[in-house]
């Protein structure tokens, strides 16, 4: 029974080998492929990190620029997946409505089935560029606003925000989501990182996996938690006083501060302190700093307080970005969805590397049920 509790949610369980991402949770430190994510974040280019995840190098030039062109030509999305899109009800949920979009993308791949390694590149560039058109037309969609198409002449964060707001965006908002993109594209074996790799295992089709990842990123214990730490700043603005919010909901309640806190890191996460910095830019540029005060005052008193001292609790990825998302304009229900376009480079990373030695992922769990029941006829029951 001990150690059936010791390894609850197969915490310390290895499952595979990876060369992808490293995170090292005591020092407060993630890299990808060997690359610090901190060097990573000041210099490399969304595209740059889907390169260096598939092909755990990184691009020379011309690499880059042929790279970046496949990409945006693969954004636009099938006539009949858009029109699709439009039957959707617009009181679902974006999360829900971007894992039915991605399911149906592999019934107009005739290589949905092929799982061969160029096949599987194919389809790894299909998915990753199409995300970011599906989840800007679907605010459009359920706003009343025409879909609009990428434009050629623009990258991937350019081309989303184009595509969600209809005007070309600045550049401090180009920068942010760039580094958004960046810093979550992959994080080891995270809960809907294993979710892919599992279906894979089973030799699953990447368009299977891509789907259950999502509906894995869904829930607020994974990447549902920038949400509803949205909707806490949200709740702590309206109360009026961060001081007294915080002795009531979390000293008195005893409420968990949504952002705070993390399963791996008992160290600063790096990507907070990243998205930190990027949602204090964005809050210059706006002159809009009501919600970045929230969040950066709730942060001095957790981390000044004994218990989440004693924890080694401190912001993780979720609690700033939700602050850089919402500044630039992201609807609360949509930060999830922003939080997929950037994790499925890797999950398509994952996916391709669990088929180097895919041996079916089949873990078992420790029986604490009755023994020994004797059957009992239904007319004596």
């Amino acid at each position: 029974m001990a150690e059936a509790e010791q390894k609850k949610g197969l915490e310390g369980v290895v499952i595979a080998d990876t060369k992808l991402s490293r995170v090292q949770g005591d020092i407060g430190k993630l890299t990808y492929c060997g690359y610090d994510i901190l060097d990573l974040a000041a210099h490399a280019s969304f595209s740059e990190i889907i390169f260096l995840l598939w092909n755990v190098r990184l691009p020379n030039k011309v690499e880059l620029e042929r790279f970046k062109a496949t990409l945006v030509d693969e954004m636009c999305l099938p006539e009949d997946e858009i029109e699709g899109i439009y039957r959707y009800p617009v009181s679902a949920h974006p999360m829900a409505v971007l894992r039915t979009a991605v399911s149906a993308l592999g019934l107009y791949d005739p290589a949905a089935e092929d799982n061969s390694p160029d096949a599987n590149l194919r389809k790894a560039m299909r998915l990753t560029a199409k995300m970011p058109t599906i989840v800007a037309a679907w605010e459009r969609i359920r706003s009343g606003k025409p879909v609009l198409e990428p434009r050629d002449d623009m990258g991937i964060a350019e081309n989303f925000i184009y595509m969600l707001k209809g005007h070309e965006p600045n550049q401090t908002e180009i920068d942010a989501l760039n580094v958004y993109l960046v810093l979550l594209a992959d994080h080891g074996m995270n809960a809907s990182t294993f979710t892919a790799r599992v279906i894979t295992s089973t030799d699953g089709d990447m368009y299977s996996a891509i789907t259950g990842a999502i509906g894995s990123l869904k829930g607020p214990k994974h990447g549902g938690a920038n949400e509803a730490a949205m909707r806490m700043f949200n709740e702590i603005a309206d109360f009026g006083n961060t001081k007294e919010w915080f002795e009531r909901e979390v000293k008195g309640k005893g409420r968990r501060i949504m952002g705070i806190g993390h399963r791996v890191y008992k160290a600063m996460d790096p990507r907070a302190t990243v998205l930190k910095q990027h949602a204090e830019a964005l809050c210059d540029y706006t002159q809009n700093c009501k919600l970045i005060d929230v969040a950066m005052e709730l942060e001095e008193l957790a981390l000044a307080d004994e218990y989440f001292i004693e924890r080694k609790l401190f912001p993780n990825v979720d609690y700033y970005s939700a602050i850089v998302l919402d500044a630039i304009g992201i609807e609360t229900d949509m930060m999830t969805p922003l939080f997929a376009m950037s994790r499925v480079a890797g999950w398509t990373a994952h996916i391709i590397e669990q088929w180097h030695d895919n041996r079916l992922i089949r873990p078992r769990g420790t029986y604490v049920g009755p023994v020994d029941q004797i059957w009992t006829p239904i007319d004596e029951r």
